[in-house]
């Protein structure tokens, strides 16, 4: 099957479509940002990148700290809302039924309707043209307990969290295995000794 060869571009799908928020809880803005990630696992450290226009670039880059926020399918509007309408206009959250709480270790606010919250606490800021990437530290984690069995396992397919992928939002659909399935072996399935027939 040929394939066609486009110019250089973000054609890197799917991405999370996260809230970030950031400034108080009695003062909060959130924003929609698909560039993000992990980069690193100990000391655990993400990134966002943001254009420096952004009302939320300069509460960050003021503060040091944000809240990545995983939103879920039922606030997909409110999660597309959050990234076209600036907060130097309105209270973002007010305007879409969004609720900020306190954190544990940032003064940034989290999102209460969002399941997952990874409190960050900002080491380096990159330029790269049109974005600046804020390299941060994954201070604090706040899980919703209802996502939590009774061992302390986290059902994280339970959450319907989006997924972004060439300007459009979807739900992550089915699980097709965990990680090191394709190497994993099958378990062998134990019988039961034969019992020798009585002579």
């Amino acid at each position: 099957m040929a394939k066609l060869q486009w110019k250089p571009g973000t054609l890197l799908a799917p991405n999370p479509p996260v809230l970030v928020s950031c400034g108080t809880v009695d003062k909060p803005n959130a924003m929609t940002a698909a560039w993000t990630g992990i980069v690193c696992s100990e000391p655990p450290m993400t990134y966002v990148s943001i254009r420096p226009s952004r009302y939320s670039h300069g509460i960050i880059r003021e503060a040091g700290e944000f809240v990545i926020n995983l939103p879920t399918e039922e606030i997909a509007r409110a999660t597309d809302f959050c990234g076209v309408r600036s907060g130097r206009d309105m209270d973002k959250l007010a305007a879409c039924g969004l609720t900020a709480e306190p954190c544990h270790f940032v003064n940034a606010p989290a999102i209460a309707q969002c399941p997952i919250s990874l409190e960050c606490k900002v080491k380096e800021i990159v330029p790269l043209g049109s974005h600046d990437m804020f390299l941060a530290e994954i201070v604090g984690v706040n899980v919703d307990e209802r996502y939590v069995d009774e061992k302390g396992a986290l059902h994280i397919e339970r959450c319907n969290l989006l997924a972004y992928a060439h300007g459009a939002y979807f739900g992550l659909g089915k699980r097709l295995g965990t990680f090191g399935f394709s190497v994993r072996k099958k378990p062998v399935s134990r019988r039961a000794p034969r019992k020798k027939p009585k002579k």
